[in-house]
């Protein structure tokens, strides 16, 4: 979360009224973007304009929620728990965000896709490690990579 606090420290103060900054010509750059929606404008193109006050609610049950399936799984493995430590720092990045502006700061621009930050990164990386682990699970292994009898995962 750290990360993710300080990299948007230095969009507001390099980035806000100013062009967008190529790291990678035609393909990445760093543009200052306010969101004041969620991910992918979703809510925008429903034509639904909540507060940020709501949205800030709502993102933290949904935080609630996964720290709660967290402690359920506090005996999984490394990788599970690496999954739900990102998934909640990233979470925890947003919503302090928006609590704090009232949007949350996004300045890594992608080509073909959506403007995103650091905590954003973190929820990705959080989402894919726990779908990995599920995969594993299915396939016999538990959270930490060792062979086990799907029976004993149940």
């Amino acid at each position: 979360m750290g990360c993710d606090h300080a990299t948007k420290l230095a969009a507001v103060s390099a980035l806000r009224d100013h062009a967008a900054v190529s790291v990678v010509p035609g393909v990445m750059d760093l543009s200052y973007t306010e969101n004041r929606d969620v991910a992918f404008d979703a809510l925008d193109r429903l034509s639904i304009h909540p507060s940020s006050w709501l949205l800030a609610a709502f993102g933290l049950a949904a935080t609630l929620a996964v720290v709660v399936a967290w402690i359920r799984r506090r005996r999984a493995g490394w990788l599970e728990q690496a999954g739900f430590a990102c998934v909640v720092a990233g979470a925890i990045g947003n919503v302090a965000d928006r609590v704090a502006r009232g949007h949350v700061v996004d300045f890594i621009h992608v080509r073909f896709w959506p403007v995103f930050n650091v905590a954003d990164v973190l929820v990705a990386v959080g989402v894919g490690l726990l779908a990995l682990t599920q995969l594993r699970r299915r396939n016999g292994h538990d959270g930490a990579g060792r062979l086990v009898d799907p029976e004993d995962l149940a």
